[in-house]
C-alpha cells in the first residue's frame, strides 16, 4: 500500500503543470524555488521540502520576496480567490464581514472591508440566487458588483 502510494506522489509530480508564474515550478514559490529553479518532475519534490521546512514560503508570499514577489491581487487573483474560497465567502456575506471578505478587498484593491462587506450582504441574493450556483457564475456575480458600486473603489480589478 506505501509503495502504491509513493508511486502515485511520483506520477502526479512528473505530470503536474509547471506554475505560470516565471521564477518557480509546481512546488510554488519560497528557499526551495530559489535552489531548485523551476524545473520538472522529482525535482519539485526537493523544492517543496525545502519550503516546508524552512517555512520559506508563508514568509515569501507575505513578504513578496523569495519568487513570490506576483502577490499584487488584481481580477484573476480575486476570481481563483472566490473560486477557492467559496463556502466560506458565501457565510461570510450573508453574514457582511469576515476574513474571507477582509482578504477579498484587499485582493480586489478595495478602500473599505467593511463596505465591501455591507454591498456583498445587500446582493446577496443575486450573487447566490440558489444554493446550487455554479462557482463561475458566484465568481462572476462577486467581481461585477465590486465593479459596478463605485463607492468601494476596486482599483485591482479593472
Amino acid at each position: 500500500m506505501r509503495r502504491l502510494s509513493v508511486l502515485c506522489a511520483l506520477a502526479s509530480l512528473a505530470i503536474a503543470t509547471p506554475a505560470l508564474a516565471a521564477g518557480y515550478g509546481s512546488a510554488g514559490c519560497g528557499l526551495g524555488s530559489m535552489l531548485f529553479g523551476p524545473g520538472n518532475g522529482f525535482v519539485q519534490v526537493f523544492a517543496a521540502t525545502t519550503n516546508g521546512l524552512s517555512a520559506s514560503q508563508t514568509f515569501g508570499i507575505s513578504s513578496g520576496t523569495s519568487n513570490c514577489a506576483d502577490t499584487s491581487g488584481g481580477h484573476a487573483s480575486a476570481k481563483v480567490f472566490i473560486e477557492v474560497n467559496r463556502e466560506a465567502l458565501a457565510k461570510d456575506m450573508s453574514r457582511g464581514s469576515g476574513e474571507t471578505l477582509a482578504n477579498l478587498s484587499a485582493l480586489a484593491g478595495c478602500s473599505d472591508a467593511a463596505a465591501v462587506g455591507v454591498s456583498l450582504q445587500k446582493n446577496f441574493k443575486s450573487i447566490v440566487p440558489s444554493a446550487d450556483v455554479s462557482t463561475e457564475n458566484m465568481s462572476t456575480n462577486i467581481l461585477s458588483t465590486l465593479k459596478a458600486d463605485k463607492t468601494l473603489s476596486c482599483n485591482k480589478l479593472g
